[in-house]
């Protein structure tokens, strides 16, 4: 069985229609089994830094337009079992460390892509790769969480939303959604290009960046245009030429990476 509950402490979005919703898992944002005694809520997990960049590209779009509906939309779903019997406690945590989850869903292993769907999100997140390409392939835009530096520990400052966009997104074409879907990659991906075009270079708390792992500066410009059709400009772009990703990725330190290799 599945049931939504809605955040009363987050205004809901009027045009939700135009909200890019992003679901997380709440294995991903708490650590299962451990409380924080002194307040009695779940110690915060991996995904807490990324909430946090999501919250502020969204203050930041208010900012600049009271009006604005096009922002990110937060579900934390769950099909962890001890999360659904103590559900108050999760969502009690959730609302004691001020993150701006507007909803939380509560499903099973077996429906929790229908529940994805069914509330038309556009990038499901976790830190369970079988639940990614589960969804993956089901239609849904999906990515891992990264981890993040130790020394960017919960307590320091929100930084802005980072992500990675890799050359797996010449299979774009190949996804199991098509391109005009409410759910494909290339929707998503149109989307957070238009929030990117709400910012100059110096005032942006969105960071886009494209990492090319193999080939050439002629395919490093096919993945660009590819990436423009759809609206999206991005802010730098590294050509790796078979060079490891991973000193890049520690100084990057992106909240995801968005690819497609689990949808070809």
């Amino acid at each position: 069985m599945v049931s939504v509950v809605l955040n009363t402490d987050v205004k809901q979005q009027e045009d939700a229609g135009n909200a890019v919703v992003v679901a997380v898992t709440s294995r991903a944002l708490f650590e299962s089994g451990l409380e924080d005694d002194d307040a009695g809520v779940w110690k915060l997990s991996l995904a807490f830094p990324l909430l946090q960049a999501v919250q502020k590209v969204n203050d930041c779009l208010l900012e600049k337009n009271p009006a604005e509906s096009l922002l990110l939309d937060v579900l934390l779903i769950t099909t962890d079992s001890q999360h659904q019997k103590l559900s108050s406690l999760l969502i009690s945590s959730t609302k004691h460390h001020g993150l701006g989850v507007g909803k939380f869903c509560f499903a099973s292993e077996e429906t929790f892509v229908d529940s994805l769907l069914e509330n038309n999100v556009q990038l499901f997140l976790s830190t369970n790769k079988d639940e990614v390409q589960t969804a993956s392939q089901k239609g849904v835009p999906s990515a891992m969480l990264e981890a993040r530096k130790k020394d960017s520990s919960v307590s320091c400052q929100r930084e802005d939303l980072r992500v990675w966009l890799d050359e797996d997104l010449i299979s774009l074409r190949d996804s199991a959604s098509e391109p005009g879907s409410r759910h494909s990659p290339q929707r998503f991906l149109a989307k957070l290009g238009e929030i990117r075009q709400r910012f100059s270079v110096s005032d942006s708390p969105l960071w886009i960046s494209l990492v090319i792992l193999h080939g050439s500066r002629e395919n490093c410009g096919k993945r660009l245009k590819t990436l423009r059709s759809l609206g999206v400009s991005v802010d730098d772009v590294y050509c790796l030429a078979g060079a490891p990703s991973e000193p890049l990725l520690s100084v990057l330190q992106p909240h995801f990476r968005f690819n497609c290799c689990f949808m070809d």
